[in-house]
């Protein structure tokens, strides 16, 4: 074991050679049983180098297949990358095979709306960039890890207030008590995350960040079309308001904005499991990290579909109006393998937020002062 072998055929690995390629600057992967060298290629990798990167060692052969819509094209490059297989006797780890306008710009950068990747992009970059003021690229180089490896600790961007502003997970949190950190009053954090959570995070944070990352990465073209959301509505709104009643109507837009942004994308991952990697196969990973909120008319537009996130996890690229045609496949699915599908009311994903930062709190509390 651990040794690869030769055959007619070409070469054969083990996982436990795969699995040593997974550093920075020596990446293997694995896809159909497939092993591919992307040390290189991950530089250049459309989707961001730390989006594929977070699969070196690793089986990722259903995010290969979840992430990418034309993979006819994408395999003309995977051939070029290829140093062999796994030996036969070596198991296969997969295991099966406004707000409103933040919700539609989610959908064009998903490639859910168009057949042709290009035109999803192109779109993209005109809602995202012209009607709401932030880079595309930006969007793309977090959401991305983040259905890559949801929940991951410091492979999904969207955990990456913990510890500094949050301790989050039960192992976390404990793991961080022991380690005696403290950068804030965690045991209170269910409580001060009403101040720093849903209203700040747009208008304080990601309102001047996005700015900082479209300059530092020079993304020009989407600094271009950011620049011209600003132009715009400057020029609409100043004439009828005032420089100072434009600002005042803009970051209160913002902080409408930011607290129903908060509150629907963490209502579904949040009180789920937050760890390090696993590395478990791509439907329990998901199920572990998401849970649904029941269907309705409501709750479908306000969360623009996203109380489907299971489905929309396991199937990124799929339009959002089909959620529900898929969702009984999926729970029955997860029945038949005895995984946990969950699904609760609106108001109930709410409230296991707060529930959640108060026991991963108390858990820090505890370990802090007893381990």
């Amino acid at each position: 074991m651990g040794l690869s072998t030769e055959c007619e055929r070409g070469r054969f690995f083990t996982w436990e050679e795969v699995q040593k390629h997974c550093t920075r600057s020596d990446r293997w992967l694995v896809i159909h049983r497939k092993v591919y060298d992307i040390s290189e290629f991950s530089k250049r990798h459309p989707g961001g180098a730390r989006v594929i990167g977070h699969y070196a060692g690793q089986d990722a052969t259903d995010p290969f297949i979840a992430f990418h819509v034309d993979k006819s094209l994408v395999s003309k490059y995977l051939k070029s990358l290829l140093i062999g297989e796994l030996a036969p006797d070596q198991p296969s780890l997969e295991s099966w095979k406004n707000a409103q306008g933040g919700w539609l710009q989610h959908d064009f950068g998903h490639l859910s709306v168009f057949s042709k990747s290009k035109w999803n992009h192109l779109v993209h970059k005109f809602i995202i960039g012209h009607l709401k003021g932030a880079p595309a690229s930006w969007w793309n180089h977090l959401h991305f890890q983040h259905h890559a490896k949801p929940n991951c600790f410091r492979k999904d961007p969207d955990i990456n207030m913990h510890p500094i502003f949050f301790v989050l997970g039960k192992k976390l949190s404990v793991e961080v008590g022991k380690q005696k950190k403290k950068y804030m009053p965690y045991q209170y954090q269910h409580k001060y995350f009403f101040l720093i959570g849903p209203p700040a995070l747009l208008p304080l944070y990601f309102q001047w960040y996005i700015f900082y990352f479209a300059v530092q990465r020079r993304q020009w073209v989407d600094l271009a079309w950011m620049v011209s959301f600003y132009i715009r509505i400057s020029l609409t709104y100043i004439p009828l308001l005032g420089i100072q009643g434009f600002l005042m109507m803009f970051f209160l837009v913002r902080f409408v904005e930011s607290n129903w942004f908060v509150w629907v994308t963490q209502m579904n991952h949040i009180p789920m499991m937050i760890d390090h990697d696993q590395k478990e196969d791509w439907l329990t990973m998901q199920l572990h990290a998401t849970c649904n909120v029941h269907q309705s008319f409501f709750n479908d537009w306000f969360t623009g579909h996203l109380n489907f996130q299971i489905e929309h996890h396991l199937f990124p690229t799929m339009p959002r109006h089909n959620f529900y045609k898929v969702a009984p496949l999926v729970r029955s699915l997860c029945a038949k393998h005895g995984l946990e599908y969950q699904s609760k009311p609106l108001f109930t994903a709410f409230a296991d937020i707060v529930h959640s930062l108060k026991d991963s709190g108390e858990l820090w509390l505890d370990a802090y002062l007893h381990k």
